[in-house]
C-alpha cells in the first residue's frame, strides 16, 4: 500500500511545480486580446467554489493527521492539505488577477445551473462536501475509527469535486484554467482508488 501513496505524494509534488507556471501563463494570457471573465461565468463561478470546497479538504485533512498515528493515513492526508491548499491560493490569485470578487451573492453551483441545490443544508454548499455534523463527528474520533470515517468523508469529497471540475472543463473558457480542472479530475480519480484500497485493508467501504 504505501507505494501507491508514494505515487500520490508524486504527483502532489508535480502539482505544486507546475503551480507557478500555470499562474503565469494565466497573467501572460492577459493580453489586449483576451478577455478577463465575467463575474458570473464558469470561469469565475468554479474559481470562487472550488476555493471552498478545497478549504474544507485541507481542513478534515489536519483533523486526521491529529488524530491517527498510522503513517500512511497521515502521508495521504499531507498531500491532500498541500495540494488542495496551493491549488486554492491559484483560484483565488487568478480572481484577483481578473479583478473580480472572491464572494458572490448567488448561491453556489450556480455557474453550474445548481444553485440553490437542496443538499445546501448544515454546512454542505456543494456536491460531496461534508455537513458540520460529519466535522462535529470526525473531531470526536481517534485511531482506526477516524481514519475509516476520514476516507470516507474525503471519497465523497473529492467525486463532488471531480463533478466540479468536469463542470470547468466543458464549460470555463481560459485554457490553464480548464487544464487546471481537468488535472483535478485525473488526481483525485487516482487518490478515490487508492482510497478504496485503504478503506478495503481497515475492513470498510466507501459510504453508499
Amino acid at each position: 500500500m504505501r507505494p501507491h501513496v508514494g505515487l500520490v505524494a508524486g504527483a502532489a509534488a508535480a502539482a505544486l511545480v507546475a503551480a507557478g507556471a500555470i499562474t503565469y501563463a494565466v497573467a501572460e494570457d492577459r493580453g489586449p486580446a483576451t478577455a478577463v471573465p465575467a463575474a458570473d461565468s464558469a470561469d469565475a463561478g468554479f474559481a470562487r467554489d472550488m476555493a471552498v470546497h478545497h478549504q474544507q479538504a485541507v481542513e478534515m485533512s489536519y483533523l486526521v493527521r491529529d488524530r491517527t498515528k498510522d503513517e500512511e493515513v497521515r502521508r495521504l492526508a499531507y498531500d491532500i492539505a498541500q495540494t488542495q491548499a496551493n491549488q486554492r491560493g491559484m483560484l483565488l490569485g487568478w480572481l484577483d488577477l481578473w479583478e473580480l470578487p472572491k464572494v458572490s451573492a448567488e448561491p453556489p453551483m450556480t455557474w453550474m445551473g445548481m444553485g440553490g441545490m437542496p443538499e445546501a443544508k448544515d454546512g454542505a454548499l456543494m456536491p460531496g462536501m461534508a455537513t458540520n455534523s460529519d466535522l462535529k463527528k470526525l473531531q470526536s474520533l481517534s485511531g482506526r475509527q477516524a481514519e475509516v470515517f476520514y476516507l470516507q468523508l474525503m471519497t465523497d469529497h473529492h467525486k463532488g469535486g471531480i463533478h466540479m471540475a468536469e463542470g470547468c472543463a466543458r464549460r470555463c473558457t481560459v485554457g490553464v484554467e480548464k487544464r487546471l480542472a481537468q488535472g483535478m479530475v485525473d488526481a483525485q480519480q487516482s487518490e478515490i482508488a487508492l482510497m478504496a484500497d485503504m478503506l478495503k485493508a481497515r475492513g470498510a467501504t466507501p459510504r453508499a
